[in-house]
């Protein structure tokens, strides 16, 4: 965690990019703006020529980049993610402009690390993928032509938060009043909860419908604190112990 700039604390997070000439372009887009962790979910091709190439003089970001094999490992300790989405879906989670997600990010990243999420460049992220997000971004775009390269949107981002920065005026970090639980502690807390719908009879896992997209997207709405984790963890422990008594 860096409590110098709040920058060097926002994750750019690409999940599995096609092309790598598309993560290179990436780097640069980050490095115009000041950002420099860059996270990979299972890349098809880095390291790669072609992404060194479309670097440019940003090398040195994908030199530092993290390549991880799923979602959850870019994610962890973060306390804000958001997930960038070309498509307006059912059940999404509270939609923001490019200005407010980059306001938001910057909110909590004087003090802790916040990711920014992008999914593949033909479909853009899976429903799962956006269910581990608190926030979504949209875009508009032309609806006659709505394509964006993930390089574009990357820096409309990235230009977006660091006109967020400037136009904050910087005082030194102060600890916040509340502790926001950090993204493994949710996902702890939802396995949890799931296991205990199971047992009570509520949830039946051969037909689990969209029951715990609900309830994650409830959930995101909160932007759950870690002594209301520790809480509702508490509460769902105990109700197990009556129920086994």
């Amino acid at each position: 965690m860096n409590r110098c700039c709040p920058l060097a604390n926002v994750r750019i997070v690409l999940s599995h990019t096609s092309h790598p000439g598309n993560i290179g372009a990436t780097a640069r887009a980050m490095k115009t703006m000041g950002l420099s962790t860059l996270y990979l979910v299972n890349p098809k091709s880095f390291p790669d020529h072609e992404a060194d190439v479309r670097a440019s003089n940003a090398r040195d970001i994908l030199e530092q980049a993290s390549v991880v094999s799923n979602l959850e490992e870019a994610l962890h300790d973060t306390v804000l993610t958001v997930a960038m989405t070309a498509r307006l879906r059912n059940l999404s989670h509270r939609i923001l402009d490019a200005r407010q997600a980059a306001k938001a990010l910057l909110e909590h990243a004087s003090n802790s690390p916040v990711a920014l999420v992008f999914g593949r460049e033909s479909s853009g992220l899976t429903t799962v993928e956006i269910s581990k997000c608190q926030l979504t971004v949209h875009i508009p775009t032309n609806p006659d032509y709505s394509s964006l390269n993930l390089a574009a949107a990357v820096q409309i981002m990235a230009y977006e938060l660091r006109m967020a920065l400037t136009e904050t005026t910087l005082i030194p970090p102060q600890q916040p009043a509340y502790q926001l639980a950090n993204f493994q502690e949710i996902e702890l807390f939802y396995r949890h909860l799931e296991q205990a719908m199971i047992d009570s009879g509520f949830l039946d896992p051969k037909q689990p419908k969209r029951l715990m997209q609900r309830l994650h997207r409830m959930f995101a709405r909160t932007q759950l604190e870690k002594e209301e984790v520790n809480i509702l963890r508490g509460i769902l422990s105990a109700l197990e112990k009556h129920r086994s008594a």
